[in-house]
């Protein structure tokens, strides 16, 4: 088969698409005829050297994908060759064929086209395991998302909503606020000409979801509401930043950084039974909806990459095998 490969680490030309072996499945495994694979932050940090997957994880990028079941390995049960699923994944979707444990296997949702599907997995398992697991937001509280226009935005913007919280939503250009106001935001902030604090007000958020990090960690305190959650998620902003813990008491707030790629199978899959559970009702009724910003062959997974550095897109990048 073939997959985009990394032999040296660097720019989107770094990526080579060419021959590789072709995966088995093994126990509780799935082997996946790859139909499309979503753009993630997390593949271009692999292709730069700065994210190496996990041990046991295929060496290409890819977080997840969507495609047929072409064989079903030992101790299977419940799903069959032909089926149509997407997969979250801790790797190797950027190829022509995938193996998924069928813990991370999803089906693809009525009313959504099997290649918008490989747009799906990693971001409902993100929002879901962070701002409603870890978080627990509630109907009635303010959700602050930062980065509203990013494939992790726009889902984190609907599923707030559709939960009934106030959402809040940040983003860099009127085009993109504009978006999240049409995915249902209740106010937005243009973080190049305003103070997201300040537009808060004194109520704050109940809970943030960040991927900025060290930039923005002092900001996210002062935005808390009182016992308010701040997630990060990301470090597109830096790593180390000083924390006020003093404003933090005052706030009796929560400060919690997580990952998803390296978590154990079991605790994945606990994550995408919730998704299925939650999400996927959502989905199928329309009240939510995969945003893709557009679609590049595999081959051309460079091109996909640079939109991707850009920051130009709205929504998620989707790579057709």
């Amino acid at each position: 088969m073939r997959a985009m490969t990394i032999p040296r680490p660097g720019g989107p030309e770094a990526l080579v698409w060419e021959e590789v072996p072709d995966p088995a499945p093994g126990e509780g495994e799935v082997l996946v005829d790859v139909v499309g694979a979503g753009v993630n932050r997390a593949d271009v940090l692999q292709r730069q050297g700065h994210y190496d997957p996990p041990p046991g994880a295929p060496a290409h990028p890819g977080l997840e994908c969507s495609g047929r079941i072409a064989k079903v390995g030992p101790g299977v049960d419940g799903w069959a060759v032909g089926d149509e699923v997407c997969a979250l994944l801790a790797g190797g979707a950027y190829a022509e064929k995938v193996v998924a444990p069928i813990g991370q296997l999803l089906p693809v949702p009525r009313g959504v086209d099997l290649l918008t599907a490989a747009a799906l997995p990693e971001v409902t398992s993100t929002v879901w395991s962070n701002v409603f697991q870890i978080a627990h937001l509630r109907p009635g509280e303010t959700l602050l998302v930062h980065g509203g226009s990013s494939g992790i935005g726009t889902m984190a913007v609907q599923l707030g909503k559709a939960v009934g919280a106030r959402v809040v939503a940040t983003a860099g250009s009127p085009r993109k606020l504009s978006a999240c106001r049409d995915l249902g935001a209740d106010a937005v902030v243009n973080y190049r000409e305003q103070d997201f604090v300040e537009e808060l007000g004194r109520q704050g958020a109940d809970v943030i979801l960040d991927v900025v990090g060290a930039k923005y960690l002092a900001r996210n305190v002062d935005a808390l509401a009182v016992n308010g959650r701040l997630v990060v998620i990301g470090l597109q902003g830096g790593a180390k930043g000083e924390l006020n813990l003093g404003k933090l008491l005052a706030k009796r707030g929560a400060v919690i950084a997580t990952s998803l790629r390296s978590r154990p199978l079991v605790e994945k899959a606990a994550i995408v039974a919730a998704v299925r559970e939650h999400v996927w009702p959502l989905l199928e009724a329309g009240t939510v909806r995969p945003v893709v910003d557009r679609v590049y062959p595999m081959a051309e997974a460079t091109d996909a990459h640079r939109l991707m550095e850009s920051s130009e897109h709205i929504g998620k990048i989707v790579l057709r095998a």
